[in-house]
This record gives structure tokens, C-alpha cells and sequence, in this order.
């Protein structure tokens, strides 16, 4: 069983000891734990002004409050202002809605939304979250295993990664237009291996209500050990390839952002430290942990020099 740690109530050694896990509920503990900790999510972005040479603290991992979910958000597609995202994307067209899952597979198919919640599981997670701006939160989710649906069409031997590409509406997102050096849509991309993790969630909703357009409606990735725009939202195509798919953070500015992108407060930013983080809703830093704290990812990187491969 994976637990959800109360940081704020163990030494620095102990907590050094810990492996934080993602919280497994069913519907009955998942609203039970909501309401001991409160409303709340926050996909929001780094608030000015909190310097990143701050002291960090410790803190209760407690869910963000759901206001700041829903009106303070990082989504280019629809605006570089984190207040306007909101209002603008409620004109975005989320039904009907096709994901197609093909390439180096057996079986491709093309899912509705619909069918999709209906074939597989859905599953109630709290998951700590970290952007590569400097902030953190803790979202309450809802969705299916990416296991799951990559079990369902059968990956070749020779598929080594998975693609994801979020639609690309410039009529409805004025960002795709704004943002021309943009190579829209947003793509971003996971490692098989990574992919196939427990952890890997495809969301569809968030606080057991449908996700909200603003906050990547009708489906986007959740990657809670990587940093945010590991998680693309609004997906619409599925690929599996033999090679490292483009992303597009990478592509805009490869220095900054690798493919990798694991959470580590060794790695600067080339612009920022990454050693502390604040935590939308408090006013002090908190230390930045390696893998977000999800220490049951660290096998899938064996061998390799996380200092470097960023």
C-alpha cells in the first residue's frame, strides 16, 4: 500500500529514510482524505517575488486549495496570463472527442472519451506535483492507469517510447496563433518503460468531477515524479515509436528543458535554482525532493547520471 507522508512530523533523517508513495484510495477514502486535508488543487505557476535563495521548510503535504486550481494556471495554448487562462478556455469544444493510440502496435484503435472511462478502471489518486518554475501543489485526481491502455493495444518489441500530441485548435486557442515560433501542437513524451509505471495516470477528472477545460479537459497525462510539462493536457494522439519522440519544450529550448525532466534539486535551471520549491498557499520554500519524493521510481533510472541527463 502506498501512503501518503506527513513530512512535518519526522526528522531530516527520517524523512531521508522514507519513500514517499502516491496515495491509492477508492472513492470512499479518497473523499474521506479530501475532506480531513480540505478543498483544493492547483496546477498554478510560481509566485513573484519568493526568491529561490529562501530558507526551505517542512510542511503537511496538504491538497491545494481547489480555487487556485481552477484560476491560476499555466496553458499557453489559451494565454501567457495565469488569471485569463480560465475564462478564455471556456469557449474550447471538449465533445465529441477521439484518442487515437497507434503506431508500433498491435492492435490501434480510436477511443471516445466515453469508451475509454468505460473500459478501464478509474482510479482516485492525490498526487504531490512540481513545476520547473520553482512551485509546487498537491492535486486530488481521478483516471485511468497509461498501463492499462498500452496493455490494450499491445506495444511491438521495437516500440521504445510513447508520444502524446494535444490538439491543435487555433479557432479556439488564440495562444497557437500568438505564439507563432511555437511549434504547436504540444507534444511531449515518456519512455516505455516510464509509461508503463503505476504511477503514470491518464486524468479525467479532478476532486471526482470531470476535469475541467482549463485544467487539460477531456484527457491529459499525469507524471507526478517529472515536472509539470512532463503532463500535457488535452490529448488527442497516442504513438509509440522506436525513437525519442520531439517535445516541444525540448525543441523551443533544449538547454532548459530535456526529455527526462525527473524532478531534482541537483539539476538547476539554467535561469533558477531547483533546491527549494514553494508550495502554492504558503508562504515559506520547502526543500525539493528527487523524484518529487517518489523514491519507487529511482530503478528505472539505474546506470544513469541524473547531474547530467536532464
Amino acid at each position: 500500500m502506498f501512503m501518503f507522508i506527513q513530512f512535518s512530523m519526522a526528522t531530516q533523517e527520517e524523512r531521508e529514510q522514507i519513500t514517499p508513495k502516491a496515495l491509492y484510495l477508492n472513492r470512499r477514502q479518497f473523499l474521506k482524505q479530501a475532506a480531513v486535508f480540505g478543498a483544493g488543487l492547483s496546477l498554478a505557476a510560481c509566485i513573484p517575488g519568493a526568491g529561490p535563495g529562501a530558507a526551505p521548510t517542512s510542511f503537511p503535504d496538504e491538497i491545494t486549495e481547489k480555487s487556485e486550481a481552477l484560476n491560476f494556471i499555466n496553458y499557453y495554448e489559451f494565454s501567457l496570463s495565469k488569471r485569463s487562462v480560465t475564462e478564455i478556455a471556456q469557449g474550447f469544444t471538449i465533445e465529441p472527442w477521439q484518442v487515437e493510440v497507434g503506431g508500433l502496435v498491435e492492435n490501434p484503435v480510436t477511443f471516445t472519451i466515453p469508451a475509454l472511462i468505460e473500459r478501464f478502471e478509474i482510479v482516485e489518486r492525490v498526487y504531490r506535483m512540481r513545476c520547473v518554475e520553482g512551485y509546487s501543489m498537491v492535486l486530488p485526481w481521478s483516471g485511468f492507469l497509461l498501463k492499462d491502455l498500452l496493455e490494450e493495444v499491445k506495444p511491438l518489441p521495437e516500440a521504445k517510447f510513447v508520444a502524446f500530441e494535444s490538439v491543435l485548435r487555433p479557432e479556439e486557442m488564440p495562444g497557437q496563433i500568438s505564439l507563432r515560433n511555437y511549434p504547436w501542437p504540444y507534444t511531449e513524451g515518456l519512455r516505455l518503460d516510464e509509461a508503463m509505471h503505476e504511477l503514470t495516470l491518464m486524468a479525467t477528472g479532478m476532486y471526482s468531477e470531470p476535469l475541467s477545460k482549463q485544467n487539460g479537459a477531456p484527457l491529459r497525462v499525469v507524471v507526478p515524479w517529472k515536472y509539470g510539462f512532463k503532463s500535457p493536457k488535452a490529448i488527442q494522439r497516442i504513438t509509440l515509436t522506436a525513437d525519442q519522440p520531439p517535445t516541444l519544450w525540448n525543441m523551443l529550448a533544449p538547454q532548459e528543458y530535456g526529455f527526462l525532466a525527473n524532478v531534482n534539486p541537483a539539476v538547476d535551471h539554467p535561469r533558477w535554482s531547483q533546491a527549494t520549491e514553494l508550495r502554492l498557499g504558503e508562504g515559506e520554500r520547502r526543500a525539493t525532493l528527487l523524484f518529487n519524493g517518489y523514491n519507487e521510481v529511482a530503478s528505472l533510472y539505474e546506470g544513469i547520471d541524473l547531474t547530467i541527463e536532464y
